[in-house]
C-alpha cells in the first residue's frame, strides 16, 4: 500500500485537526500506510491517532520563521520517503510543501480548509507560488475554492471533499437534561442555546451575546452555553457583563463532554464572518439540533434555509434573535428542522464517504 504523510500544525480540537484525525484513522483501518507529522505542538487528538496505530512525528516548530524546523521536516520526509504528502492549513502548507519538493516527493497535495480573509500579500504570494507546483488542493467547500480562485490560485487544481461526520451516539452512561442543568447550576425550565468554537473575532460571539440580550426582551428562560476557549474570552465575558446578561450567558471553556451536552440544546447558533465547513454545525445537525447560522460560504453547504435551520446575514443580530425565538417557540418546527438536519448528515456527510473520496484522489495521483 502506498505511504501517505499528513502534515498539520497542531492536534488541538479544531475543524481541520478533527478531519485529519478522522481521515488518518480511517485510512489506517483500511490498511493504508499513513503517517502524521505535527509541526508545532500536540493536543487532545493525539490519543485517537495513537489508538489507531498511526505513527506520529513532532517537528517542534517554535517561531513563525523557523529554518531548523523546516530542516527537521525535510529530513523526516527523506527518511519516510512517502509516495504522497498531504498538508493542512497555512503553516503546514508552506513548510510542508516546500520540504516535500526539496525531499523529492513525487505527489504533493495541499489542504485549504477555510475562507481566510486574514491573509495578506505575503501569505497569498506563498500560496500562489506553491500552488503552481502542487498537484491538487483539497478543500471542503465550493466557497473556499471560489475565495482562493479570486486570490489567484488555479481553480482547476481544487478538489472538493466535504467534511465527514459520524452518526451521533450519546456517550454511555447518557447524561439526562436534569443532570446537565444541575451540573451547570441552571433552572429546571431553562432553554439552551449552544455556541461552539474558538473565542476570537471570526466567530462574532459578540453578535451571539447581543442576540441573547434581544431574546431576553421576549423570554427570560433562555441560557446560552458558549463552549470553547480563545484569546477573546475575557473581552467577551466583560461584554456580557456590560450587557447585564451574565446570568444568561455561560462560558464553559474547552469541554471534552460536548457529545453529552449536544442532545440537550434547543438550537445551535453560529454567527461567524467566515468558515470553511463548520464541524460544530455538522455535529449539532448529526445530533438532531436545529441551526441558526450566518449566511456565508461553507454554512450554505450544510444548512438548507427553512429545512434544517435558518441562514441569516452576517451581523444581523435582530434576525438571529427572531429565528432563535421562532425555533424556541415552536416545538414541532424545531423537531422537523432537527430531523431533516440529521438525515442530511447521514446521507451526504459520512466519514466513510470522506475517506473514500480521499482514497480515490490519492490512487488517481499515485496511479495504484
Amino acid at each position: 500500500m502506498p505511504r501517505i504523510l499528513q502534515v498539520i500544525p497542531t492536534l488541538v480540537r479544531g475543524g481541520a485537526e478533527k478531519q485529519l484525525t478522522l481521515l488518518a484513522t480511517g485510512l489506517a483501518r483500511k490498511g493504508w500506510d499513513v503517517h502524521v507529522c505535527v509541526l508545532t505542538h500536540t493536543g487532545p487528538l493525539e490519543e485517537q491517532l495513537r489508538q489507531a496505530g498511526v505513527p506520529l512525528t513532532f517537528i517542534d516548530k517554535r517561531w513563525k520563521l523557523d529554518p531548523f524546523a523546516y530542516r527537521r521536516l525535510k529530513r523526516e520526509m527523506q527518511r519516510l520517503q512517502p509516495d504522497l504528502v498531504h498538508t493542512w492549513l497555512f503553516a503546514a502548507n508552506a513548510y510542508g510543501r516546500q520540504a516535500a519538493f526539496a525531499a523529492g516527493v513525487k505527489h504533493v497535495v495541499a489542504g485549504e480548509r477555510c475562507v481566510d480573509p486574514w491573509k495578506g500579500t505575503l501569505q497569498l504570494t506563498i500560496d500562489r507560488y506553491l500552488a503552481r507546483r502542487s498537484e491538487r488542493i483539497v478543500t471542503n467547500s465550493s466557497g473556499v475554492r471560489d475565495f482562493y480562485a479570486s486570490k489567484g490560485l488555479p481553480a482547476e487544481k481544487f478538489t472538493i471533499i466535504p467534511n465527514g461526520i459520524a452518526p451521533f451516539a450519546p456517550p454511555e452512561p447518557a447524561v439526562t437534561r436534569e443532570q446537565l442543568l444541575e451540573d451547570l447550576g441552571l433552572p429546571k425550565d431553562a432553554r439552551l442555546i449552544g455556541a461552539i468554537g474558538r473565542l476570537w473575532p471570526q466567530k462574532r460571539l459578540k453578535d451571539v451575546i447581543w442576540t441573547t440580550d434581544l431574546i431576553k426582551c421576549v423570554r427570560d428562560d433562555v441560557h446560552v452555553l458558549i463552549i470553547g476557549d480563545g484569546p477573546h474570552r475575557r473581552r467577551l465575558e466583560r461584554y456580557a457583563q456590560q450587557c447585564c446578561i451574565s446570568d444568561m450567558v455561560h462560558f464553559l471553556g474547552e469541554r471534552s463532554d460536548v457529545p453529552s451536552i449536544l442532545p440537550h440544546l434547543d438550537l445551535l447558533i453560529l454567527a461567524s464572518s467566515y468558515e470553511g465547513q463548520s464541524n460544530a454545525i455538522m455535529e449539532a445537525m448529526s445530533a438532531g439540533i436545529p441551526i441558526v447560522a450566518s449566511d456565508i460560504p461553507g454554512n450554505r453547504d450544510l444548512v438548507v434555509d427553512g429545512e434544517t435551520g435558518f441562514l441569516v446575514n452576517v451581523g444581523d443580530r435582530a434576525t438571529l434573535a427572531q429565528k432563535a425565538l421562532l425555533i424556541l417557540g415552536d416545538v414541532e418546527l424545531a423537531k422537523k428542522l432537527g430531523l431533516a438536519g440529521k438525515e442530511r448528515m447521514l446521507r451526504d456527510f459520512s466519514i466513510e464517504k470522506m475517506v473514500e473520496r480521499h482514497e480515490e484522489l490519492y490512487r488517481g495521483l499515485i496511479g495504484s
